[in-house]
């Protein structure tokens, strides 16, 4: 057999590369293929959102997150979620300290820049709780004292769908508190060729490239992403047909729906696009980067009827249906790229269908 010889040996960044573009080279240097899951996280990074990202064992959901996390700069934790885990665990607690004869906050893990949340779905309910409102708020609550998490601040969580022994499945309030669902699936055969590979050589190291200060400063370019209206219009529609099919032409798709995507979905849709118009190099988000990451964004955020379950139906393939009957409004804008960004880049294994130019789109053969 002749082994394959897939083009996975990304060059390294020209001198005075953009610090992303140089993050994502250190995170290839040890994750093979995964361009879905890659370009997920940096956008959950732009947009200050949550990412939940759902696969089997053994497809390095967990090594992708970490080795992001330590090309970055800040503090990264890693909470392996367990049945027997509290919430104190979690979050901190109060230890009586018989010297000063006062109580003292021991803050808990969950109060880094960039979490990891282990196998999310193996914790009970109390602990899922804990992690909902420093999720959602941003802060967590120790007796009467509450204590601010630090700027920026990510819970990149993973979890296994083919065990349900043990588990916890995620509540519906707390699944809508991720900005993404990103599903990993296996690799090709030549990639998995190249993870062999890889495991068997002496491991490379990961350096860090990007500060905290210098991704805060990131986050705030891409904030002035310009949106327009059409863009907006096409999400709110692309939301609001998950709870009534029938307005876009497909009422056979309502009995297989329980509850759609809540508001919070469609401002998700628009705050990941605008990310990925900056990751992409434009100055302008366009009704592609919605409809790009719509199912990202939807899929954990549909409750499934009895006939859906009945069916073995997934959320996907209630979306895809969806998608099609959304007619996106004319486009107002043009592409451009802005010099200085990231389109300027040179990985170049990315998902099809990025831009030109982009550091995601697959040179031709």
């Amino acid at each position: 057999m002749t082994p394959p010889t897939p083009p996975y040996d990304v060059p390294a960044p020209a001198a005075g590369a953009h610090p992303l573009e140089q993050a994502l080279y250190q995170v290839k240097k040890t994750i093979v293929g995964q361009d879905h899951l890659l370009e997920r996280m940096m956008v959950a990074l732009l947009a200050r959102g949550h990412l939940l990202v759902e696969g089997v064992p053994g497809l390095a959901k967990t090594m992708a997150v970490k080795t992001l996390a330590d090309a970055l700069g800040g503090q990264f934790q890693r909470i392996q979620f367990t049945p027997d885990l509290v919430p104190a665990d979690l979050v901190g607690t109060r230890i009586w300290n018989q010297r000063e004869g006062e109580f003292q906050v021991s803050l808990g893990p969950v109060l880094a820049n960039l979490v990891l949340a282990d196998e999310v779905n193996r914790a009970p309910a109390k602990v899922q709780s804990a992690l909902l409102e420093v999720m959602q708020e941003r802060q967590v609550t120790i007796g009467r004292q509450t204590f601010p998490a630090p700027d920026p601040f990510l819970v990149m969580a993973t979890q296994n769908p083919i065990e349900s022994e043990g588990t916890y499945p995620l509540p519906e309030a707390q699944v809508d508190r991720f900005m993404l669902k990103v599903l990993v699936g296996y690799p090709t055969a030549a990639e998995e060729y190249v993870v062999v590979e890889r495991q068997i050589a002496r491991p490379t190291p990961t350096a860090r490239v990007l500060t905290t200060e210098q991704l805060l400063g990131f986050q705030r370019a891409a904030d002035e992403v310009y949106v327009d209206p059409s863009v907006i219009e096409y999400a709110v529609a692309l939301a609001g047909a998950t709870r009534d099919p029938a307005a876009v032409g497909r009422p056979d798709l309502a009995r297989y729906l329980q509850y759609g995507a809540s508001p919070r979905a469609s401002v998700n849709l628009v705050l990941a696009a605008r990310a990925l118009a900056y990751l992409r190099g434009r100055d302008h988000a366009v009704t592609d980067d919605v409809r790009e990451l719509a199912k990202d964004v939807l899929r954990h955020r549909l409750v499934l009827g009895y006939e859906a379950l009945a069916e073995e139906l997934t959320p996907d393939d209630l979306l895809d249906p969806i998608l099609a009957a959304v007619e996106p409004p004319a486009e107002v804008l043009r592409r451009r790229e802005v010099p200085g960004t990231l389109a300027h880049g040179s990985l170049g294994h990315g998902p099809a269908g990025a831009d030109e130019g982009s550091p995601w789109r697959r040179p031709e053969p």
